[in-house]
């Protein structure tokens, strides 16, 4: 079993990249024959910016560039993504989000047209999200940003390629808690990561 650990931050001290080395252990303590990968996306220089070329691959026009084939066959690769990134704005960073815009690509995660609708094309993809958080748990359960991340995300971009988002994790008060904490939780996900049984909701 494999995983590819996706990190989006651009400081490579970041609690962010601390979560993904231990998320990695973890997989790697898990149990023989479990592997991984780390994509790290600003020290690979990934550029996030959906360009004509990428319009051309939605419309079926084009082939995908070479950067953004190289991504989907890390992932075709792999039985397990796991996505670490820290909330900015209540939300994924835009290098994230620029490489789900241009990765996850008509054709590839999905298909669409006229005749034939919706088809779901990443169905044997099993998902895992660490998103890593400043604020405290009132303050996403008062405004609802917990609720508005999980349809955002894990429904609006994973349900409707048809993945598995397998779990699902807010690390909460970043900046004032002792980081030990996160980390020793991120290990747990990964030893837990091909152990745990796979619960997702029908498509």
């Amino acid at each position: 079993m494999h995983a590819l650990i996706v990190v989006a931050h651009p400081e490579p001290a970041s609690l962010s990249h601390g979560i993904a080395a231990q998320i990695a252990e973890g997989v790697s303590l898990s149990g023989p024959g479990h592997s991984y990968e780390i994509a790290d996306l600003a020290a690979e220089g990934f550029d996030p910016r959906f360009t004509a070329a990428d319009l051309a691959v939605h419309r079926s026009q084009a082939l995908p560039p070479a950067d953004v084939a190289a991504e989907q066959a890390r992932i075709d690769r792999a039985d397990a993504l796991v996505l670490v990134y820290p909330v900015y704005w209540w939300s994924m960073p835009g290098l994230l989000k620029g490489w789900i815009d241009r990765v996850f690509a008509n054709g590839w995660a999905f298909d669409f047209g006229p005749e034939t609708g919706l088809v779901k094309k990443l169905r044997h993809l099993r998902v895992d999200l660490v998103a890593i958080a400043g604020a405290d748990a009132r303050t996403y359960a008062r405004h609802g940003y917990s609720g508005a991340m999980k349809t955002q995300i894990d429904h609006g971009i994973f349900d409707y390629c048809g993945a598995c988002v397998a779990t699902s994790e807010l690390l909460l008060e970043s900046e004032t808690q002792d980081p030990r904490a996160h980390l020793d939780a991120a290990r747990t996900i990964g030893r837990r990561l091909f152990n745990a049984p796979r619960q997702c909701e029908a498509a």
